[in-house]
Protein backbone atom coordinates (compact mmCIF):
# COMPACT_ATOMS: atom_id res chain seq x y z
CA UNK A 1 0.00 0.00 0.00
CA UNK A 2 1.47 3.38 -0.97
CA UNK A 3 2.42 5.78 1.79
CA UNK A 4 -0.14 8.54 2.32
CA UNK A 5 1.07 12.09 1.90
CA UNK A 6 -0.05 13.60 5.22
CA UNK A 7 0.58 17.14 3.95
CA UNK A 8 -1.74 16.51 0.98
CA UNK A 9 -4.45 15.14 3.30
CA UNK A 10 -4.22 18.22 5.55
CA UNK A 11 -4.08 20.62 2.59
CA UNK A 12 -7.19 19.11 0.97
CA UNK A 13 -9.21 19.81 4.12
CA UNK A 14 -7.85 23.32 4.66
CA UNK A 15 -8.51 24.32 1.04
CA UNK A 16 -11.86 22.54 0.66
CA UNK A 17 -15.11 24.36 -0.02
CA UNK A 18 -17.79 23.85 2.64
CA UNK A 19 -20.99 22.78 0.88
CA UNK A 20 -23.10 21.95 3.96
CA UNK A 21 -22.39 22.81 7.59
CA UNK A 22 -22.71 20.28 10.39
CA UNK A 23 -26.07 21.81 11.39
CA UNK A 24 -27.38 21.53 7.83
CA UNK A 25 -26.28 17.89 7.59
CA UNK A 26 -27.92 17.05 10.92
CA UNK A 27 -31.13 18.68 9.66
CA UNK A 28 -30.94 16.50 6.52
CA UNK A 29 -30.54 13.37 8.67
CA UNK A 30 -33.67 14.38 10.61
CA UNK A 31 -35.48 14.76 7.26
CA UNK A 32 -34.30 11.29 6.20
CA UNK A 33 -35.56 9.83 9.48
CA UNK A 34 -39.00 11.38 8.96
CA UNK A 35 -39.22 10.04 5.39
CA UNK A 36 -38.08 6.55 6.37
CA UNK A 37 -40.44 6.48 9.36
CA UNK A 38 -43.41 7.48 7.23
CA UNK A 39 -42.68 4.71 4.74
CA UNK A 40 -41.30 1.85 6.84
CA UNK A 41 -42.48 2.19 10.46
CA UNK A 42 -45.01 -0.65 10.15
CA UNK A 43 -42.70 -3.03 8.24
CA UNK A 44 -40.16 -4.08 10.94
CA UNK A 45 -37.32 -3.69 8.43
CA UNK A 46 -33.74 -4.84 8.44
CA UNK A 47 -31.44 -1.82 8.19
CA UNK A 48 -27.98 -2.20 6.63
CA UNK A 49 -25.57 0.72 6.57
CA UNK A 50 -22.98 0.20 3.82
CA UNK A 51 -19.50 0.37 5.36
CA UNK A 52 -17.38 2.37 5.44
CA UNK A 53 -19.21 5.37 3.99
CA UNK A 54 -22.64 4.65 5.48
CA UNK A 55 -21.26 4.19 9.00
CA UNK A 56 -21.71 7.80 10.14
CA UNK A 57 -25.11 8.49 8.56
CA UNK A 58 -26.35 4.98 9.42
CA UNK A 59 -25.46 5.38 13.09
CA UNK A 60 -27.06 8.79 13.33
CA UNK A 61 -30.16 7.71 11.40
CA UNK A 62 -30.75 4.57 13.49
CA UNK A 63 -31.14 6.58 16.69
CA UNK A 64 -33.93 8.62 15.07
CA UNK A 65 -36.00 5.66 13.86
CA UNK A 66 -38.39 5.07 16.74
CA UNK A 67 -39.98 1.82 15.54
CA UNK A 68 -39.03 -1.87 15.63
CA UNK A 69 -36.20 -2.73 13.28
CA UNK A 70 -33.26 -5.10 13.09
CA UNK A 71 -29.87 -3.53 12.43
CA UNK A 72 -26.92 -5.15 10.74
CA UNK A 73 -24.31 -3.97 8.28
CA UNK A 74 -22.65 -4.90 5.04
CA UNK A 75 -19.32 -3.93 3.60
CA UNK A 76 -18.99 -3.54 -0.14
CA UNK A 77 -16.57 -1.23 -1.88
CA UNK A 78 -15.50 -0.07 -5.31
CA UNK A 79 -13.06 2.65 -4.24
CA UNK A 80 -10.57 0.94 -1.88
CA UNK A 81 -9.31 4.30 -0.51
CA UNK A 82 -8.81 5.77 -3.99
CA UNK A 83 -10.74 8.48 -5.79
CA UNK A 84 -12.01 6.31 -8.66
CA UNK A 85 -14.21 3.22 -8.72
CA UNK A 86 -13.31 -0.36 -9.62
CA UNK A 87 -15.37 -3.57 -9.64
CA UNK A 88 -17.46 -4.29 -6.53
CA UNK A 89 -15.69 -6.18 -3.77
CA UNK A 90 -17.75 -7.75 -0.96
CA UNK A 91 -15.82 -7.52 2.31
CA UNK A 92 -18.82 -8.62 4.40
CA UNK A 93 -22.17 -9.77 3.07
CA UNK A 94 -25.24 -9.23 5.30
CA UNK A 95 -25.38 -11.68 8.19
CA UNK A 96 -29.13 -11.26 8.82
CA UNK A 97 -31.55 -13.34 6.75
CA UNK A 98 -33.62 -10.97 4.59
CA UNK A 99 -35.99 -13.55 3.10
CA UNK A 100 -39.53 -12.11 3.18
CA UNK A 101 -38.31 -8.94 4.92
CA UNK A 102 -38.32 -5.24 4.07
CA UNK A 103 -34.75 -3.96 3.80
CA UNK A 104 -33.36 -0.45 4.11
CA UNK A 105 -29.87 0.15 2.70
CA UNK A 106 -28.21 3.29 4.12
CA UNK A 107 -25.25 4.87 2.37
CA UNK A 108 -23.36 8.13 2.34
CA UNK A 109 -23.66 9.09 -1.32
CA UNK A 110 -25.49 8.19 -4.49
CA UNK A 111 -23.22 8.97 -7.41
CA UNK A 112 -23.81 6.63 -10.34
CA UNK A 113 -25.52 3.93 -8.27
CA UNK A 114 -23.27 1.07 -9.36
CA UNK A 115 -22.47 -0.18 -5.84
CA UNK A 116 -26.01 0.32 -4.58
CA UNK A 117 -27.51 -1.46 -7.59
CA UNK A 118 -25.41 -4.56 -6.87
CA UNK A 119 -26.36 -4.47 -3.18
CA UNK A 120 -30.07 -4.06 -3.95
CA UNK A 121 -29.90 -6.91 -6.49
CA UNK A 122 -28.17 -9.11 -3.90
CA UNK A 123 -30.92 -8.45 -1.32
CA UNK A 124 -33.64 -9.24 -3.88
CA UNK A 125 -31.83 -12.45 -4.85
CA UNK A 126 -31.76 -13.40 -1.15
CA UNK A 127 -35.56 -13.06 -1.03
CA UNK A 128 -36.16 -9.58 0.44
CA UNK A 129 -39.81 -8.56 0.00
CA UNK A 130 -38.74 -4.97 -0.76
CA UNK A 131 -35.49 -3.02 -0.72
CA UNK A 132 -35.35 0.74 -0.17
CA UNK A 133 -32.27 2.96 -0.34
CA UNK A 134 -31.56 6.00 1.86
CA UNK A 135 -28.59 8.24 1.08
CA UNK A 136 -27.32 11.33 2.80
CA UNK A 137 -26.17 12.89 -0.47
CA UNK A 138 -27.32 12.62 -4.08
CA UNK A 139 -24.76 13.88 -6.60
CA UNK A 140 -26.27 15.70 -9.58
CA UNK A 141 -24.54 14.95 -12.89
CA UNK A 142 -25.22 13.80 -16.43
CA UNK A 143 -23.12 10.62 -16.31
CA UNK A 144 -25.17 7.48 -16.87
CA UNK A 145 -23.65 4.11 -16.09
CA UNK A 146 -24.15 1.72 -18.99
CA UNK A 147 -23.64 -1.49 -17.02
CA UNK A 148 -26.49 -0.98 -14.53
CA UNK A 149 -30.20 -0.19 -14.66
CA UNK A 150 -31.42 3.21 -13.53
CA UNK A 151 -31.60 2.69 -9.77
CA UNK A 152 -32.79 5.71 -7.81
CA UNK A 153 -32.50 6.36 -4.09
CA UNK A 154 -35.85 6.26 -2.27
CA UNK A 155 -34.84 8.73 0.45
CA UNK A 156 -32.38 11.60 -0.13
CA UNK A 157 -31.04 14.02 2.48
CA UNK A 158 -29.10 16.54 0.38
CA UNK A 159 -28.30 17.33 -3.25
CA UNK A 160 -24.80 18.31 -4.35
CA UNK A 161 -23.07 19.41 -7.51
CA UNK A 162 -20.75 17.07 -9.40
CA UNK A 163 -17.58 17.49 -7.32
CA UNK A 164 -15.46 15.17 -5.24
CA UNK A 165 -16.81 15.47 -1.68
CA UNK A 166 -15.88 14.26 1.78
CA UNK A 167 -17.19 14.37 5.35
CA UNK A 168 -19.99 12.61 7.25
CA UNK A 169 -18.79 9.23 6.08
CA UNK A 170 -17.49 10.20 2.65
CA UNK A 171 -13.73 10.13 2.36
CA UNK A 172 -10.78 11.56 0.54
CA UNK A 173 -8.31 8.69 -0.03
CA UNK A 174 -9.57 7.02 3.17
CA UNK A 175 -9.40 10.18 5.30
CA UNK A 176 -11.81 12.87 6.49
CA UNK A 177 -14.90 10.65 6.94
CA UNK A 178 -15.01 12.47 10.30
CA UNK A 179 -15.10 15.99 8.83
CA UNK A 180 -17.86 18.07 10.48
CA UNK A 181 -19.85 18.94 7.40
CA UNK A 182 -19.77 18.12 3.70
CA UNK A 183 -16.79 19.55 1.87
CA UNK A 184 -15.78 19.59 -1.81
CA UNK A 185 -12.18 19.20 -2.87
CA UNK A 186 -11.09 22.48 -4.37
CA UNK A 187 -10.21 22.07 -7.99
CA UNK A 188 -6.72 23.11 -9.00
CA UNK A 189 -6.57 26.49 -10.62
Amino acid sequence: MPKIDEEEIKRVYIQADLLYSEAEVEQAINKLAALVTEDMADKTPVVFPVLNGGLVVGGKLLTKLNFPLEAGYLHATRYRNTTSGHSLEWLMKPQIDVKGRAVLIVDDIFDEGITLTEIVNYCHAEGASEVKVAVLVHKNHNRTPTATPALQADFIGLEIEDRYVFGYGMDYKGYWRNAPGIFAVRERE
